[in-house]
């Protein structure tokens, strides 16, 4: 455990899917590039999803709450936005996106066989069924929601505009209220019959509504906007595993957990981050988030993050309640987000407060 904490921030495993693998099959997760914003989205698929967004309307004039950040998250577990794949300025998508065959072999986790529907014109083979393109659809399921959103004259699922337009058509329902939180979490369970399916991609959609909202400061003052300031200013700064401190980013350390060095990158590991914004308000930290934890006035977890306020510290432990497991902090900024340096491969971003797991309460220095 001393490994995880003594410098900051290993990220425990957690939010493991494997249920709806039967169904779909998930592109590898090469990390966020910067928290929940579009930085990690291709243009043209963001695209997609805002267009898709606008124009469901006249399709299902009753759904309410339909979101880019909704599509977002669907496509981020599905495909990871076609990452790999080249993006036409058409929505076309190249090469195809093709799901492991359904054929009970337990190839990808699918143990129920699914008798071909589609002679192969969507999925590309005739001997079995596979899910499709961008957003992952069967095509049985296709040819009952698919629509042509470029205007093409073909109602695509491995086209972006088509898929994404198919997607938000499929969540909405008969017009669903997608503001409520219950009838969210009811049209991703329909999308696909798993908690663990439902729990993670209600995490990225709160990630990248986070971002697509930003935080409001312009009414903080003094040196919680100081704090702040700095920490946003330094979005964009790379990840470095025991990297920064209060002058600013510096090189990391070899390595962590999982073999990761920082000895390359210039940048912050999450404790270095916290330290450099609090210093230039004067306010000089412990370097390990678990130190941190120790300053200030603490704010029990009990409390629930509706008790936090810009400027504090807010952090996340392997046991929750016994601060010497805490692995990671960031700084609040209001609205539910915070400033977080969040692992190796990604870079200074906005995330929720629910981006982590094992909130551990906070801390008000300020």
């Amino acid at each position: 455990m001393l490994a995880f904490v003594a410098v900051c921030c290993a990220v425990p495993a957690s939010n493991a899917i494997s249920a709806y693998v039967t169904l779909r099959t998930r592109a590898q997760d090469g990390g966020l590039v910067e928290g929940g914003s579009a930085a990690d989205i291709p243009a043209r698929m963001l695209t997609a999803y805002k267009n898709a967004a606008g124009h469901v309307g006249a399709y299902v004039p009753k759904c309410r709450g339909m979101r880019w950040p909704v599509l977002a998250g669907i496509a981020k577990i599905e495909s990871n936005h076609a990452a790999g794949r080249t993006i036409a300025a058409n929505g076309d998508i190249r090469p195809r996106i093709y799901g492991v065959l359904l054929n009970g072999s337990g190839q990808g986790g699918n143990t129920t066989t699914v008798a071909d529907t589609d002679g192969g014109k969507w999925d590309g083979t005739a001997s079995g069924e596979r899910a499709v393109g961008p957003f992952q659809f069967l095509p049985s399921t296709w040819e009952s929601t698919g629509k042509d959103a470029n205007d093409d004259g073909l109602a695509d699922p491995h086209n972006a505009d088509d898929a994404a337009l198919g997607a938000a058509l499929y969540l909405c329902g008969n017009g669903r209220d997608l503001t409520q939180r219950s009838q969210l979490q009811a049209a991703i369970w329909q999308y696909n019959h798993s908690k663990a399916y439902v729990s993670e991609v209600l995490g990225w959609i709160d990630q990248y509504t986070a971002a697509a909202t930003g935080p409001a400061t312009n009414n903080l003052t003094g040196t919680v906007r100081t704090v702040i300031d700095a920490a946003l200013a330094q979005k964009g700064v790379a990840y470095s595993w025991g990297g920064g401190d209060a002058s600013g980013p510096t090189y990391g350390i070899c390595c962590t957990p999982s073999g990761k060095s920082g000895t390359s990158i210039k940048g912050f590991d999450c404790s270095g981050l916290t330290t450099y914004a609090y210093a230039k308000a004067g306010v000089r930290l412990p370097r390990t988030a678990a130190e941190q934890a120790g300053v200030g006035m603490r704010i029990p977890a009990s409390l629930g993050t509706i008790a936090l306020r810009p400027g504090d510290l807010v952090f996340y432990a392997y046991a929750p309640g016994r601060d010497a497991t805490i692995y990671h902090v960031g700084i609040y900024v209001g609205g539910g987000q915070m400033v977080n340096a969040a692992r190796p491969g990604t870079v200074v971003r906005l995330d929720a407060v629910t981006a982590m797991s094992g909130y551990a309460g906070g801390a008000r220095l300020l």
